[in-house]
């Protein structure tokens, strides 16, 4: 052990000339000396004359006891506990001797080791109401170590971290409930506590090999796979047999080596083969929460590329409750929303995008949506006469002339009141469609989400009748009549 002052520490060689009892009395005074350094809170100073004393006299127990007490007070707790069982090795009937073994073996996590201290304690002192406690603090330590066991193999992480906290209460110095609770609390996606708890040990032992290994799984986790194998590196190297960190170190390796696999088939336009890849890519680690986040959105984006729309939304979704901060991920899915017609869902998504980054690409984005949503409350013109968005005038003209001769009220006179009523619904609809579609004015406004009352449009002022005459050139009456069972021909009279 270290001491300062060590040209004091060194006994003058005329203390070889010194007898027993010269050598007890000196020993006693630096006791004492040590003992009022104590009362003062002066730990390194009562350290330095506890260990003169044990110099002068290295058979008396209590000093070891005593410096024991100041190495307790230093959290050296492995040297106290040292100093403790020289201690009862001298005395075995030395009562604080065994206290302060079993109280080091419980800080540095030991439960078992201390319960004998305490149980020897009570075998000198049946009566004694401060190991009790320590007896119950010790059994306590027991039954949340057998619970956090329970606890990890069934991936129920938030228990185990509730034990070790409460073992750590009164096992402070156990490094190995620190590193288990960090590991719990990597693997439930709490990176900077992880990181904080293990850098905490690192920085008291620096080849700590699970304090490595925990470090490396938060940057594995944090898709940091480069410096995370480094880390896993550096454990095997202080420990070649710690089995997570070869694991670990293992996955990693795969999993970037697939996800890039997968990433060169999308850029070369195998998307089959790229779908492939990242779902294989999903089975190898599934603690790996935002990697493979990462993996379902690009799988998504294969989707979308295969026209798979339902399957990108479902790979979205996943990627989502996985990390809810994924913004690409909403943004993929809203987009396949706005593909698939789902604009309230696409909305949604896009304005969760825009309270959390206001960026004017988002705003825009968040304003088509609403723009698409309210025109799709409105009737579909296009729809109507079975076009599509971008049709030409001409195909505009062709719907109209099929459609409303199929619907016309007077080639189904012969019908159900029901039916009649249906298809001249149908009429009135198909007229007010093309009489919207073949006025450039009214289809900008309509195309543009514009409400067509505006300006005067009101579209309640038409007559379907009109509007059929009108296309079809014909001044006086029409008729349909039969040619043959279920066939008609129209005629301007």
């Amino acid at each position: 052990m270290a001491m300062e002052n060590s040209d004091a520490v060194n006994m003058d060689p005329d203390t070889d000339l010194l007898s027993d009892e010269e050598l007890e009395r000196e020993a006693e005074g630096f006791k004492e000396q040590g003992n009022a350094f104590y009362v003062k809170k002066d730990y390194a100073e009562a350290f330095n004359y506890y260990t003169k004393a044990i110099d002068m006299c290295p058979k008396n127990a209590s000093y070891y006891g005593n410096r024991a007490a100041t190495l307790m007070m230093l959290c050296r707790y492995r040297e106290a506990l040292e100093d403790s069982q020289q201690a009862v090795r001298l005395d075995s009937n030395f009562v604080k001797g065994h206290l302060r073994e079993g109280k080091c073996h419980l800080l540095l996590g030991n439960a078992m080791a201390a319960s004998r201290c305490f149980q020897r304690v009570l075998e000198l002192e049946p009566d004694n109401s401060q190991v009790q406690q320590e007896l119950k603090n010790a059994e306590s330590i027991l039954e949340y170590e057998r619970m956090a066991e329970i606890g990890f193999e069934k991936r129920d992480f938030r228990m185990v971290v509730f034990c070790m906290d409460r073992a750590l209460e009164s096992a402070s110095a156990c490094h190995r409930f620190k590193i288990l609770k960090a590991e719990c609390l990597a693997l439930l996606g709490r990176y900077p506590e992880a990181q904080s708890v293990a850098s905490d040990i690192l920085r008291m032992d620096s080849t700590n090999a699970d304090a490595l290994y925990v470090r490396g799984l938060c940057l594995y986790y944090e898709d940091c796979i480069d410096k995370a194998v480094q880390f896993f590196v550096q454990a095997l190297r202080m420990a070649p047999d710690h089995d997570k960190a070869r694991l670990a170190c293992r996955n990693a390796k795969s999993l970037k080596a697939k996800k890039e696999e997968g990433n060169k088939a999308f850029k070369e336009g195998n998307f089959e083969a790229a779908c492939e890849l990242y779902s294989e890519a999903l089975t190898i680690d599934p603690n790996n929460i935002k990697t493979n986040a990462k993996l379902y959105c690009n799988r998504a984006t294969v989707g979308s590329k295969l026209k798979k729309l339902e399957q990108a939304i479902e790979d979205c979704t996943k990627a989502i409750k996985l990390d809810e901060t994924y913004i690409k991920a909403y943004l993929r899915r809203a987009q396949c929303y706005m593909d698939t017609e789902q604009y309230e869902e696409a909305v949604r998504d896009y304005e969760k995008v825009y309270q959390t980054e206001k960026t004017k690409e988002h705003k825009h984005l968040l304003k088509n949506a609403q723009l698409e949503l309210k025109k799709s409350k409105r009737k579909d013109y296009y729809k109507v006469l079975g076009v599509d968005k971008h049709a030409t005038e001409d195909e505009i003209k062709k719907a109209y002339r099929k459609r409303a001769l199929l619907h016309h009220p007077d080639r189904h006179s012969g019908a159900s009141p029901e039916v009649q009523k249906e298809e001249e619904k149908k009429f009135k609809e198909v007229g007010e469609a093309f009489s919207v579609l073949s006025d450039p004015k009214k289809k900008s406004r309509y195309d543009s989400g514009q409400d067509l009352e505006d300006d005067g449009m009101n579209m309640g002022d038409f007559d379907a009748n009109n509007i059929f005459k009108a296309f079809f050139g014909g001044s006086g009456g029409f008729s349909f009549e039969a040619s043959g069972p279920g066939n008609f021909f129209f005629q301007f009279g």
